[in-house]
């Protein structure tokens, strides 16, 4: 049908090219903050575009969602500028006519949003997880890049190479400050090298000195040495819980805990949230022609904004146990439904307060 394949062509132009946009934007955000993690020890230098692809993978979703409340808010007001819409209406098409083609439109994106936060939000989290674990549990010297300044894993060191390490096990002119038990002190060794004992490691500085002092104190002691030995990477505990964006939706769902179904919610939230916003984009866009598109747009961006932080503030009521997870969820998400439909059915047979009141006082 004519009617159908038109809006879908140019839903399906206007959202390629929003989706893009907000791609690259985001993944400029993202690339900034992962090259200063990067920066600052948390994350591997040679694993940045790895962990730029997973974070990526989880924010898709949510772009998804964006990218399609635009198109539809986009298209919709270029046809009523245009005078399109006004063709439209006259041949008997009204607004909820346009329900079915840009539902027919959506639907894969829609399926995408819901498998997309049910099962690859946590996987990607979970995989971003295991890379930050394994670089922080690498030893001390294996995490120093030569001539540069590294803080250690723990954060209590800091260590300096001035050549390249052999095989990430030996080093030459090692320098290190350390902070413990209210001491802090200075070690340097024209040579060190790491030993395993008893599945731990130990750096072994060689011909070097240490100075010591304690913190608030004057005296320095001085001492030098042939042969020192230093732990490094201790063993600590793991942490008893994930986070709870690395947990999957069936272990939230079996485990229904205030937190666990906090995040389940915001999950289940933002996929419904995705077909909401086809409705509210319906309901909102309307000709004004000394506003243009602008109008529309800035409305729809502030109606998902508010939208989405109303999810946010759903998953810390319901984490924190003020509120259920279920009437909360019909309540926003239904109570939005309606709204948007209530609103579009209003538009669609043209309804006004006037006609509204003079029905009721009859």
């Amino acid at each position: 049908m004519l009617f159908h394949s038109t809006i879908r062509k140019e839903l399906a132009r206007s959202f390629g090219a929003t989706l893009i946009v907000l791609v690259t934007i985001v993944m400029t955000m993202m690339l900034i903050r992962t090259l200063g993690q990067a920066s600052n020890g948390s994350v591997n230098p040679a694993e940045v575009t790895l962990i730029l692809g997973y974070t990526m993978l989880g924010q898709l979703p949510i772009l998804l969602t964006m990218s399609l409340f635009i198109a539809a808010v986009g298209t919709l007001s270029r046809m009523y500028l245009e005078s399109e819409m006004v063709i439209w209406l006259v041949s008997g098409k009204g607004l909820r006519a346009l329900v079915t083609p840009m539902l027919n439109f959506a639907w894969p994106m829609l399926l995408s949003v819901f498998v997309l936060m049910l099962l690859v939000w946590p996987w990607s989290h979970q995989q971003i997880g295991e890379l930050k674990d394994r670089y922080e549990r690498r030893g001390d010297l294996e995490r120093v890049a030569p001539g540069q300044f590294q803080e250690s894993a723990s954060g209590a060191r800091v260590f300096f190479i001035d050549k390249d390490s052999l095989d990430n096990k030996e080093g030459k002119n090692v320098f290190i400050s350390s902070t413990d038990h209210n001491k802090q002190a200075m070690t340097s060794s024209k040579t060190g090298h790491v030993e395993i004992l008893d599945d731990e490691q130990y750096l072994v500085l060689e011909n070097g000195q240490r100075v010591e002092q304690t913190i608030g104190k004057p005296e320095l002691k001085v001492t030098q040495f042939k042969s020192y030995t230093s732990q490094l990477n201790p063993s600590s505990k793991l942490q008893d819980k994930p986070p709870l964006k690395t947990v999957t939706s069936l272990e939230l769902i079996q485990t229904p805990t205030s937190a666990n179904l906090g995040e389940l919610g915001w999950r289940l939230g933002v996929a419904f949230s995705a077909f909401n916003v086809i409705v509210i984009a319906l309901a909102i866009t309307s000709a004004n022609p000394r506003v243009g598109r602008g109008g529309n747009l800035a409305q729809a961006l502030l109606i998902f904004v508010v939208y989405f932080n109303l999810i946010n503030l759903g998953q810390s009521w319901v984490g924190s146990g003020k509120v259920q997870l279920l009437p909360f969820f019909i309540t926003l998400h239904g109570g939005v439904f309606v709204l948007a439909y209530t609103w579009l059915t209003a538009r669609h047979y043209n309804w006004n307060w006037r006609q509204l009141l003079g029905r009721a006082g009859a």
